[in-house]
């Protein structure tokens, strides 16, 4: 099954594809079976009206490209699967916000600082239970809610860590799979996802 990654350096979302099967597209859209839009540096805030009050490693070019391959996604209703920053620019480009800068959800000696969190969401009940640790990179989450959107997980400190459409099949999560093996194993999400399509 053909997954459309966007252009970029990405070994650690190329690696667990590759695992679970997935023929890795990087460019043409046509038929893939879905989109995972993966994580990176922040989005510009002007895409969400603010100003810049702590947004870094901004891509505007990234930007447009990745706003490109969701609205095609989306337009052909497709299935479109976020990670960290593709959380936070699919509820970007839904109409929501984000905080710019939180504290707590990062060590910058640690790639796999983990903390706590809880789901109300099926499919990740179904696979690792109501509450389970994850991984945490980020220094931006999701404030205002995109359209559609409904949040399905949350770390303790009540920080959004997964977001699901109420009629689309869009489904993003702000910690990394690709990278959690232990304790939790995130490529069994990124398979689920590839079960569904």
């Amino acid at each position: 099954m053909k997954i459309l990654l966007p252009e970029g350096d990405f070994p650690n979302y190329i690696k667990a594809l590759d695992a679970l099967g997935a023929e890795i597209v990087r460019d043409d859209p046509a038929d893939c079976a879905g989109l995972l839009l993966p994580g990176g540096g922040d989005i510009d805030p002007a895409l969400y009206g603010q100003e810049n009050l702590g947004s870094v490693g901004i891509d505007g070019e990234r930007d447009r490209r990745e706003r490109e391959l969701f609205e095609f996604f989306l337009a052909q209703k497709r299935p479109i699967f976020g990670v960290c920053r593709g959380c936070q620019l699919i509820n970007v480009l839904l109409g929501g916000t984000l905080h710019q800068d939180i504290p707590g959800h990062r060590d910058e000696r640690d790639d796999n600082f983990l903390h706590g969190s809880h789901t109300v969401d099926p499919l990740l009940i179904s696979l690792y239970g109501e509450r389970f640790p994850i991984n945490s990179t980020h220094h931006q989450a999701i404030d205002r809610l995109g359209d559609g959107l409904r949040v399905v997980q949350w770390a303790d400190d009540g920080t959004v860590e997964a977001v699901r459409h109420a009629s689309l099949p869009i489904f993003a999560v702000q910690w990394h799979p690709e990278r959690l093996r232990e304790p939790t194993d995130g490529w069994r999400l990124i398979g689920a996802w590839l079960e569904s399509l």
